[in-house]
């Protein structure tokens, strides 16, 4: 449903949440390397959403991106509408040309709560809500670092069986 320049935003605005401060401002290349998104496609998409005051920046020695109390108050829908435009909830789920209530694709109205209920969530959410979210409930905006292979019983913590 969003774009891949969208969820790296999305993602990187919430970076900036949990780990940026007036006083501690945080560079492309920090961010692109914690999240894995490419530094030049971060750069780009950084210019974006400090153009549409998404985003706070101070260049030279000492600068770096940051989000104000402003900043925080944005919604993930600020972030769709400023990267993938205002259609991209009206786009089919198939990926269909023509796509409506009069002629619908095999999951148009099973999809279309689910479509009204995230574009709810995402009109509703602070980007400062999602970001006590991830500190209250551990989520993750990174894989990065984390063991994703699953433990076969009887093996030790390296992940290989164990000798008798």
């Amino acid at each position: 449903m969003l774009s891949s320049a969208c969820k790296y935003a999305i993602r990187a605005m919430l970076y900036l949440a949990l780990h940026s401060r007036k006083d501690r401002k945080i560079g492309v290349k920090e961010i692109g390397e914690t999240l894995g998104i490419p530094k030049p496609f971060l750069a780009q998409l950084f210019r974006t959403l400090t153009t549409n005051e998404l985003v706070s920046s101070i260049k030279g020695p000492g600068g770096g991106y940051f989000l104000t109390g402003e900043n925080r108050q944005r919604t993930v829908w600020d972030i769709v509408l400023c990267i993938d435009g205002p259609s991209k909830f009206d786009a089919c789920f198939l990926g269909l040309d023509k796509c409506d209530d009069q002629n619908p694709c095999p999951v148009h109205y099973a999809v279309g709560p689910f479509k009204k209920k995230i574009l709810a969530d995402f009109r509703f959410k602070s980007i400062d809500m999602l970001a006590g979210e991830i500190a209250e409930k551990g989520t993750l905006i990174s894989l990065k670092g984390l063991d994703l292979m699953p433990r076969a019983s009887g093996t030790g913590e390296s992940g290989h069986q164990s000798l008798p």
